[in-house]
Formats: C-alpha cells, structure tokens, sequence
C-alpha cells in the first residue's frame, strides 16, 4: 500500500465491481429519438407504399406498444410492475476487467456492462418483460416470436410463464440443432418450440418445397411466428431486437451504466456493442449517444456484426421487409436482403439481414462506427477473456469482447489510457459446443457469398 494514499483511496482504486441499489434503478426508458438531429424515415405499408398507421400494425401488437413504437417523447415511464420483476437481477453489475487489462498490458481501462445475470442467461428479458406485461393488459393469450441462438426465445419464455401467457417460438433451424439445451430451456419455462422452416406455417412449407434442407433464417422464422399471430385474435406477435419499442426498453442498460461510471469517476471514451437486430447495441450505447447528441459529453462508438452476416458494413441502406415470407411492413434499414441465407455461424443471434431502423440511421448519420470481425478470432477473444474475467462470453458478446481487445491494444502501441466500455450481453453456458468446436479445430471463417446477396438485394422493393 502507498502510504501516501488514505485507505479509502485504495479501495477505490481497486475497486471492480460497481453495484447500485434496487432504488436507483431508473425509473424510465430513454427514447432517442427526441435527441436525433434527422427524424427516422417512415414505415412504409408494403401494400399501399403509404406510411403505416397503428391499426395497420393493430393485428400484430397491442396498442401500448405501438404507441411506443412512434413516440418522439424523451422518456417513456417503466410501469411499477415490470421495475418490480426487473429487481430479480437489475440494476446489473458494472465491472471493471483490471486482471484483462493486466494480460493485455495496456493503459486503457476495460470497462464491462454484464447482462448474463438475468434469469434467461442475457439482457433479453429487458424487453421480453415489458413486452409480455403489455400484451397481459390488453388480454393477450398467446404470444408467437422467433428465435436464433435462443437468448430471446429463452427471455419470452421466462417473461410468459410470469405472466400466464402460452409462448411459441420458432428456432432457426441450425440453432436449434446446434443449441438443445437452450431449447430445453425455453421448453422448461413452458413455451413450445418449433424447428423453422416448419410445415405449421404457409411460409415454412413454402420454403421447405423449394429448399428442402434449409437451415432457415431470422427472417424465415419471423414469417412463420408473424403468419401465426395474424390468423389468431388471441396471440399477438413479439420482436427480440429491431424494432423501436425494443430498442428502447434495453436503455435501461445504458442509463446504470451511466451512473456506474460515475461512481468510478469515470466516462468512456470509446461505448462498443455487438448488432445483429440492434438491441444490446443500442441499450448500452443510446443513452451516451444522447448525452453527445445534447451536447453535454463526447463518445465513439462501436457497432460490431460478423463477417459473415455484414449488414452495416457491407449491406445496401434501403427499404426492406423484416421478413422472408413479405409479410411484416417496409422499414429503411441496413439490409443484406430478406431473402439471404447466412451461413451458420455460432453466434446465432446476429444471423439477421437486416438491422434495426434506429441503428441504421444512426450509422448513416455518422454517428456510429461499424465494424465486422470473424468468427475464430471473436472466440479468441472469448477465451483471452474467458481466462482473465471469469466469464464466458456468449459468442454474440464475444464480438464486442473482440473489439475492446482490439481498443485496448491500439493504447498500448499509442500510450494513449483511453476508457473502454462495452456490453457483455450474455453468458456462454449453453453454447460449449462452439467452445468445444473452436478448442478442437472445427470452426472456420466464413464470408458472406457476394454473388448471394446480389441476388438477394436485386429483389429489394421498388419504394418511390
């Protein structure tokens, strides 16, 4: 101990976990769009080419949350009863990765939001909660969604057995292969879980007659989950990532985090997330980026896809459908096109074509760095982590775990202390056989087919 130092500085400087109580959790969501400099380009009706009202979107959500979807307020009020379930592992833990800084050998600071301590294992249930809580109000019975590796699937499962609401999800096919025990997990909640492409569906059976082995898609398990919920009064449909009113519950992420690094006396310089829809990324990032929008602090940041699904870095800013079946409204996103096929990599929740509205404008606004990365040196990453911290990354997570490596290494060639923040959005418990693949030499590199995604993007629709 230097003995120049009072003994509660020390504790300060050693400090690596900063906790707040259950009270100081927020108390409201933040919206970013009352802060963006541009308003977001309209959802389009796929029909019409007009832009969608809230009865056109009436069969799908309840009205609360389409309400959500379109507000320009600020802030939108948690409801008592979601904040009440949300104590069960919010406010989450901020840690600062000193023993990775140390393997590193670098001057930056390596600070880490960790959702893996919800029940569902990620910061799913940010909105897999709300989510449920809302349609309970409005006298759902029945929710349907989709699900890639199964984080989200796993989150709404949780979410309907606390509310009384019967769940079905469709897994894509090779994540539901590659990940039973995530399966399970969504079965032991209570949900039923389906292989996509299905025979239930139109859309399922549809792509099965001309791709008899497909692997299916995101977008091929939301047609199936949203062709459902509109042929039922009684279920509505529910989105992980993508959509606003998700995007916004996750800000809770991004709010503690804020006076977390308070607490330390600290604000970062550099905020990264891994996207494939773009909720963990905007969960931890928005509410710093509003902060900068406003005026008040300045930030980089980082949005990190996989190569082999590269919608900010290499797909086309157009209009698109969410879907592969054209059954969900034209949004202006980042797209690869609706109809790519990502190879089956093992971070399955960012196998997506397309990329939230929300992200995508910001990145076209230049308010965001994209940035793809591989996925042997992501799982790299996971175990330099791994073997430092503790914690397995989930493999999505392990993309921003990537990036953070890479900052802190950058200002250990520049001599630079840069503060590092990033968002370790889940656990990797129920993926060791992609750890057990990589450790055994299984896994390769893929990139995304050009001539694929030329065909895929030469049926974008025609938006006037």
């Amino acid at each position: 101990m230097r003995l120049d130092l009072l003994p509660s500085q020390c504790a300060a400087m050693d400090t690596i976990k900063y906790l707040l109580s259950e009270d100081q959790m927020p108390t409201a969501w933040y919206n970013i769009q009352a802060d963006l400099p541009a308003p977001l380009p309209l959802v389009l009706h796929p029909g019409t080419g007009q832009p969608i009202t809230p009865d056109d979107l009436a069969p799908l959500f309840p009205m609360s949350l389409i309400q959500q979807e379109v507000t320009q307020e600020r802030w939108v009020e948690i409801p008592d009863e979601v904040r009440s379930i949300y104590r069960q592992w919010r406010p989450t833990p901020l840690y600062r990765a000193r023993r990775l800084e140390q393997a590193l050998d670098t001057p930056a600071k390596i600070y880490y939001k960790y959702e893996g301590v919800s029940p569902a294992g990620s910061h799913k249930p940010n909105t897999a909660v709300a989510q449920a809580y809302y349609n309970k109000q409005a006298g759902v019975k029945r929710l349907t969604t989709e699900t890639g590796a199964g984080q989200w699937g796993s989150s709404l499962a949780f979410a309907g057995a606390l509310f009384g609401l019967e769940v079905l999800v469709y897994m894509v096919k090779v994540s539901y292969n590659q990940k039973p025990y995530r399966r399970a997990l969504m079965e032991t909640y209570g949900a039923r879980v389906v292989a996509s492409p299905s025979s239930e569906t139109q859309a399922g059976r549809s792509i099965l007659e001309t791709h008899p082995n497909s692997t299916g898609s995101l977008g091929i398990a939301i047609s199936e989950a949203v062709e459902i919920a509109a042929q039922d009064e009684d279920s509505k449909y529910a989105l992980g990532s993508v959509l606003n009113h998700v995007l916004l519950h996750q800000t809770i992420i991004g709010q503690e985090a804020l006076a977390q690094l308070e607490m330390a006396g600290d604000y970062p310089d550099i905020v990264i997330g891994c996207t494939g829809g773009g909720s963990n990324f905007a969960g931890i990032a928005f509410p710093f980026l509003g902060a900068k929008l406003r005026g008040e602090r300045e930030v980089e940041i980082i949005a990190v896809e996989p190569a082999a699904c590269p919608t900010l870095t290499r797909g086309k800013y157009a209009y698109d459908f969410g879907d592969t079946a054209h059954l969900t409204p034209l949004v202006k996103m980042h797209t690869l096109g609706s109809t790519f096929v990502p190879e089956g990599i093992h971070a399955g929740g960012l196998r997506y074509h397309g990329m939230a509205p929300l992200v995508s404008h910001v990145v076209d606004l230049g308010l965001a760095q994209p940035r793809s990365e591989y996925q042997l040196g992501c799982f790299a990453a996971g175990l330099t982590f791994a073997r430092s911290e503790g914690i397995l990354p989930a493999p999505e997570a392990n993309h921003a775990v990537k990036a953070a490596i890479d900052e802190a290494l950058k200002c250990k060639a520049s001599g630079e202390s840069k503060v590092i923040l990033f968002n370790l959005c889940g656990h990797g418990h129920f993926d060791m056989q992609a750890y057990m693949d990589y450790q055994a030499g299984k896994l390769v590199d893929t990139e995304y087919s050009a001539k694929e995604v030329a065909m895929a993007l030469a049926g974008l629709p025609s938006v006037g």
